[in-house]
């Protein structure tokens, strides 16, 4: 437990209120001390779903892969913390390890053209058109490597990454949303922080 309340962005308060939460949504008693495996990948993504209004599946994965640190399919109560802190709260440098990791989808340390490609075609609206949909994104994908690829290897490093993200902000989330908007991200901690202090 010290090595959790040792979490800078969220205070000891805070941290027994996700440990309360994550236990509701276990189903288990919120007393301490009691054994679980955690939150699985259906579970975890309805509350994706439902509390941030994410939708995109290949997204949603890489959201709960990022969480699950030790990849044994759960996203147990340090995870929880841990992931919520950074998807809330976290600094620029902590989002964007965050989303580099989401994109991420074969866990390689680089996003791949064909990463890009997937994340693209589905995070974007289709428009009925005669066209080929799947070479604009291609376009897309090149365009994105031309100011993404400062080592010009075809893909994205982490350091190509982070490079083009503070350099551009908004590049962070640039295959997909994979961080709360900030009126859900409010809604979320005022349902686990400010309603659990009135009970």
């Amino acid at each position: 437990m010290s090595a959790i309340t040792s979490i800078t962005v969220v205070n000891k308060t805070e941290v027994e209120f996700l440990i309360r939460e994550f236990n509701v949504l276990m189903g288990e008693p919120t007393t301490p001390g009691r054994a679980m495996n955690g939150l699985d990948r259906g579970k975890f993504r309805s509350i994706l779903h439902n509390h941030f209004g994410m939708t995109d599946d290949m997204i949603m994965d890489g959201v709960f892969r990022t969480f699950d640190k030790d990849n044994d399919g759960f996203v147990n109560m340090r995870e929880w913390i841990e992931g919520l802190s950074v998807f809330l709260r976290g600094t620029l440098d902590e989002k964007i390890k965050y989303c580099f990791r989401v994109y991420d989808l074969n866990s390689d340390n680089y996003i791949s053209r064909e990463e890009m490609f997937h994340m693209l075609k589905n995070s974007l609206i289709r428009q009925p058109t005669e066209e080929d949909p799947d070479e604009g994104i291609k376009d897309l994908v090149e365009i994105t490597l031309k100011k993404m690829d400062h080592d010009h290897d075809g893909r994205l490093s982490f350091s190509d990454f982070e490079k083009a993200v503070r350099d551009e902000n908004l590049l962070l989330e640039a295959f997909g949303t994979c961080l709360p908007d900030t009126m859900k991200s409010e809604a979320f901690e005022k349902h686990i922080f400010q309603e659990q202090l009135e009970q």
